[in-house]
């Protein structure tokens, strides 16, 4: 190193060349998925803290997570007919109710499992994981069942497509068709 360059160094300039300072790493950008997860979770740390006494997330157990779910109904965009509703079991209902907003089944199920892996990988145990109590499916269960007889369509789950390009099996393969290799 020359003395000059030396003295740019100490005297703090500006002036250096690209090996001396590798330009810092982009921010990683993060998938819409990992972003929603990390918006969830300060969501739910942020409800956690707001509760009178604040629950510290090492306390936090399925009956929290339950208070938050009914907490967010509040914030819902989806009409659940009444059973008092004269639109009630209607799947296209011909006018206004006064019936509730709720948060639809589908976005609670995906919430609680963003969560889920979001508590994990926060240094959660499994076995404590609060968002996967069985408490936690029954009630999700119990939303996603009043929800399909509030519109009089049942819940039908979605089968899993078959994969196109399944790999041949050995016994499928033409062999008459590679060349032999002689030895």
């Amino acid at each position: 190193m020359s003395s000059e360059k030396g003295k740019e160094l100490v005297e703090g300039s500006s002036r250096s060349t690209p090996s001396d300072h590798p330009p810092p790493p982009p921010p990683a950008q993060l998938s819409r998925y990992e972003s929603q997860k990390r918006r969830d979770w300060n969501t739910f740390g942020q409800y956690l803290k707001n509760q009178r006494p604040p629950v510290p997330m090492s306390q936090c157990n399925y009956s929290h997570v339950l208070e938050f779910l009914r907490y967010l109904d509040q914030f819902g965009k989806t009409k659940v007919h009444l059973q008092g509703c004269m639109f009630f079991g209607q799947p296209e209902p011909p006018g206004p109710c006064t019936c509730p907003l709720r948060q639809a089944w589908g976005s609670l199920d995906a919430l609680i499992g963003r969560l889920r892996a979001a508590y994990e990988e926060n240094g959660g145990l499994p076995e404590t994981n609060p968002f996967a109590s069985g408490a936690i499916r029954v009630y999700l269960r119990e939303v996603r069942d009043s929800q399909a007889k509030a519109r009089g369509k049942p819940y039908k789950k979605k089968k899993k497509k078959k994969r196109l390009n399944n790999p041949m099996k050995a016994d499928d393969v033409d062999t008459s068709k590679f060349p032999v290799q002689s030895t």
